[in-house]
């Protein structure tokens, strides 16, 4: 007779460990993220929707109607929209070559080796970027005053006459180029110096070594490393010149004769001044799709000409 061996102890089943990345998400991970999801869906998401919603209701006997899409026809209407981008579009072609090209040319120059307290330099021109909105448009309102005005007072001492800054529809354009100008030519300029130097020296000797002189230099190897730089400053200066509220509302409250009209100035004034707050709604959303057009036209041309 034979007898069978005692079966084997059997080993508690153990729980197997989960992949380093399949981990659930700890409570205090919740605990730290709650208050900012709470945060972004209060004062970021819930208004971007109600502002979406809005714009899509007219306010009729003192109740909100829907109306879908009315109030975006009504913007293909309506002549001072219209008359608002045009302007828009003109400070546009001008203001940021013009501030893009005094950039570079500024940051080349704070680039240069033989170039004493370039540090203080670089943050004399950073300088306008910090200031308060409002503090320097009010500024050049006084320089630019007809009567009395710094920069009147300049020209009378050359012999020439006073000119109408504020007043002109040209002048008035030009006026607020040139103060959009000032203040955020030396923020562009520390972002394209920043992109330079991250160009290696050994790039700039290789070039001298093929014979290649300062403009070739600068032409065929510095400025094709420096186009992602340029392009981002491209996109931030476009979407800053769209939103142009504070300089010319301060400045010439939008005129004169609507010259310096803007999309954003529009809708204050349809907003706060008309309180027709759908149509203002639908103003904003129309900025911002146009932003958004835009910014993907200029991604796309790099785009092309990279491939190229």
């Amino acid at each position: 007779m034979t007898s069978s061996a005692p079966a084997a102890p059997r080993k508690p089943a153990t729980r197997t460990a989960r992949a380093p990345g399949r981990r659930r998400p700890r409570t205090a991970v919740w605990l730290f993220a709650g208050p900012t999801a709470a945060l972004f869906a209060l004062f970021f998401a819930y208004p971007l929707g109600a502002s979406l919603y809005q714009s899509l209701t007219a306010r009729r006997d003192g109740v909100d109607v829907f109306v879908g899409l009315d109030q975006y026809r009504r913007l293909l209407d309506d002549p001072a929209f219209l008359h608002s981008l045009v302007n828009t579009g003109l400070i546009l072609a001008v203001q940021v070559p013009v501030m893009i090209g005094l950039a570079l040319v500024l940051a080349v120059l704070l680039n240069q080796s033989w170039l004493r307290l370039r540090s203080g330099w670089r943050a004399v021109f950073f300088l306008p970027a910090i200031t308060t909105l409002v503090a320097y448009a009010v500024v050049f309102q006084v320089l630019l005053r007809t009567d009395g005005g710094l920069a009147n007072q300049l020209l009378q001492a050359l012999g020439l006459g006073p000119v109408d800054w504020l007043n002109s529809p040209t002048w008035a354009r030009i006026s607020l180029i040139g103060s959009v100008t000032w203040r955020w030519t030396g923020y562009n300029a520390v972002v394209l110096l920043a992109g330079l130097q991250a160009i290696g020296r050994d790039q700039y000797e290789a070039a001298a070594l093929d014979g290649a002189g300062t403009v070739r230099t600068y032409t065929g190897v510095v400025l094709p490393q420096l186009r992602p730089v340029v392009l981002f400053c491209v996109i931030t200066s476009t979407i800053g010149t769209l939103q142009l509220f504070d300089e010319n509302y301060v400045l010439t409250r939008g005129g004169p004769g609507d010259a310096t009209l803007t999309p954003v100035v529009y809708l204050y004034k349809v907003g706060f001044q008309q309180l027709d707050f759908g149509y203002a709604a639908a103003i904003a959303w129309a900025v911002v799709l146009i932003i958004a057009a835009v910014s993907l036209l200029q991604f796309r041309l790099y785009g092309r000409e990279r491939r190229r």
